[in-house]
């Protein structure tokens, strides 16, 4: 198995059938697209869908994200760019994997160890680096040794949540769901753990993801974003969707989660859409993932 755009299969408790093809840079229209398809999310609550840049500069715009009838709980809006965003410039092509949800670090661990894709197979000789953002402090300390363990490759964000935009919000803590390593901590107090724990909840920065792609990646890598974010993915993906920045993922692995784990009011079709649209674009999005969180 190779990053180099030939076929990729991702194993464990996801079946995705994609290709990526040609050289390690990027071409528009270089992935087959995939159609939506009806799913049961595992975490309880039926949806029915889961699952070169023409311009890396991104315009000085803060877009109003009031797609929904509902934005009460949005720390932010969606921003789609700002002057002070910084470039990467960095001219070797790498593997670059970001992990919004990162948990204790289960699924770099699982990115190392060629689930999806052998990591000697990535641009430059096997060169990869992974950015792991996790808004539960409980996963602070195993995702610092991450670093320890891999100096100069991983970068924890730890006690920070993957939002559309940057400010400060309310992180609510699922102490209860101890099989499952606690994998319902959310934005949304109306998730199902949250509720269970009580709305227990700590105040963490956010992280926009767009920005984290502009300024991490270049067009030239392979870029897998990985989004377990129990229920953001409602507000981020229909911005992600309008940036520039949707351009640099190669391959996006999006648990989906119940609708009103959203706090931005995404409808089902708005969210479909944002959906076409990133595949449109070239992005790869397998049907049905699930992510691990133990």
């Amino acid at each position: 198995m190779t990053f180099a755009r030939s076929p990729l299969i991702i194993l464990g408790c996801v079946l995705a059938h994609s290709h990526v093809r040609g050289s390690p840079v990027k071409e528009n229209g270089r992935q087959a697209q995939l159609a939506p398809a009806a799913t049961v999310d595992s975490k309880g609550g039926s949806v029915r869908l889961r699952g070169a840049v023409e311009d890396h500069r991104l315009e000085n715009t803060t877009a109003l994200h009031a797609i929904g009838e509902s934005t009460r709980g949005m720390p932010c809006q969606c921003d789609l760019g700002q002057n002070g965003w910084l470039p990467n410039r960095r001219t070797t092509p790498k593997c670059i994997f970001i992990d919004l949800g990162a948990a204790d670090g289960n699924t770099l661990r699982d990115f190392v160890n060629g689930k999806y894709g052998s990591v000697q197979q990535c641009p430059s000789g096997g060169q990869w680096e992974a950015t792991l953002v996790e808004a539960n402090p409980r996963f602070d300390g195993p995702l610092k040794n991450m670093q320890v363990t891999y100096p100069s490759q991983v970068h924890a964000s730890t006690s920070t949540a993957a939002y559309m935009c940057e400010a400060q919000t309310t992180f609510y803590l699922d102490t209860t769901s101890v099989e499952h390593n606690y994998w319902g901590s959310s934005m949304s107090p109306n998730h199902d753990d949250t509720k269970k724990s009580g709305h227990q909840a700590v105040t963490v920065p956010t992280v926009n993801v767009l920005k984290l792609l502009y300024e991490t990646t270049i067009p030239s890598d392979f870029v897998i974003l990985k989004m377990d974010i129990e229920g953001s993915e409602w507000d981020v993906l229909p911005c992600l969707a309008k940036s520039a920045s949707a351009q640099l993922v190669d391959r996006l692995l999006v648990e989906v989660h119940p609708q009103n784990w959203g706090n931005a009011g995404t409808t089902q079709p708005q969210f479909n859409q944002a959906v076409a649209d990133l595949k449109a674009k070239g992005v790869d999005i397998p049907d049905a993932y699930h992510s691990q969180t133990f």
